[in-house]
């Protein structure tokens, strides 16, 4: 699958080795400094691959900036930086401690459109449980039974939970511990 990635990485060399590492697999964009990637992400982007030390700024302000925009896009800091407890207020979905091979930059953005496509499922399928969950406890059971459009509920919840199994298959360990996280989070905002 093609994704828009968004790399912000102020080394020019390092910046086009990653392109060519991304290139013809997905739509590419480099951004050099920390201002100029906060004027081309937007809500088309899906990854952004972003470097903690910046020339004009540092990643972790224009990662912050991200957030605040409410852009749904996943995030992975690519760095020379070895992460601290200083990470652990940061919105990042992805740490990558440079150097970073072909193979790290690649794995890193199908992981993130992974988490990305799993978030999606889950927030429709979730949708459909609630909808199930109303019907089952407002209606008797022989009326929806006979409902054709409870049927097809029915089997778009099988379906979604089954496409939820396929994608959780190919997560690492670091991918359940995110996926946790970001329940963690969607359960406080919940409750507020």
């Amino acid at each position: 699958m093609t994704r828009r990635v968004l790399i912000v990485e102020d080394e020019p060399e390092v910046a086009d080795l990653y392109r060519g590492y991304l290139a013809g697999t997905h739509d590419v964009t480099v951004a050099n400094t920390g201002t100029e990637a906060l004027e081309l992400v937007d809500s088309t982007t899906d990854a952004v691959l972003l470097d903690r030390r910046l020339s004009d700024t540092s990643g972790s302000e224009v990662l912050a900036e991200i957030r605040e925009r409410g852009l749904d896009c996943r995030v992975a800091m690519v760095t020379a930086v070895e992460p601290d407890v200083d990470i652990v207020e940061m919105g990042f979905d992805l740490y990558l401690v440079k150097p970073a091979t072909r193979d790290d930059i690649q794995s890193a953005v199908e992981r993130l459109g992974t988490r990305a496509q799993y978030d999606d499922t889950l927030q429709q399928t979730a949708s459909l449980v609630t909808k199930r969950a109303v019907l089952e406890s407002e209606r008797t059971r022989s009326d929806i039974r006979s409902s054709p459009e409870y049927e097809e509920l029915l089997s778009h919840i099988e379906s979604l939970q089954s496409e939820m199994d396929d994608l959780a298959s190919a997560f690492s360990p670091d991918d359940y511990r995110m996926l946790f996280r970001d329940l963690g989070k969607s359960s406080a905002s919940e409750s507020t």
